[in-house]
């Protein structure tokens, strides 16, 4: 072996970065909002071909509904692969960092406290520019990490 294989075998794989993370997110945004759309169409179908409005008596319902397959796109991939679409396209991973598998605890907590990033003015994102390990909030209070997968 090389030198340089050698390095390869022995590095650990560095932290994903924020422009990383933002644009698998940006990616998979997109796969969501399919998603959501059949969801919404199929809300609208059941309320007679009407929008769910915010005074409407099923507009909790939807609320939750929606809330419940953002989780489930996030969750069940960050389980099953550590990789949703957009983490693939861009070559990140998430990984627990105290050696346990990613769970649904773990990804609820995550998700969670993602939400809560975004709604602080993006400063739990914006906090990876000032993590040494480039951690958002939710990588912090859910014990997880991104990895950058490039070689």
């Amino acid at each position: 072996m090389t030198e340089t294989n050698d390095r390869k075998i022995n590095e650990k794989p560095r932290n994903a970065g924020l422009f990383r993370r933002l644009f698998a997110i940006f990616y998979d945004t997109f796969l969501l909002t399919a998603i959501l759309f059949i969801i919404t169409a199929i809300a609208m179908a059941l309320n007679h071909g009407q929008a769910i409005e915010a005074g409407s008596r099923f507009h909790f319902i939807y609320m939750l509904l929606i809330l419940g397959a953002c989780y489930l796109y996030f969750s069940w991939l960050w389980i099953n692969g550590g990789q949703t679409l957009g983490m693939k396209t861009w070559r990140i991973k998430i990984i627990s960092s105290c050696e346990q598998p990613v769970n649904w605890k773990t990804t609820a907590i995550r998700f969670a406290v993602a939400m809560i990033s975004w709604g602080a003015g993006t400063l739990g994102f914006l906090w990876a520019l000032f993590d040494k390990k480039n951690r958002c909030w939710h990588d912090l209070i859910s014990k997880t990490e991104l990895l950058d997968l490039r070689e």
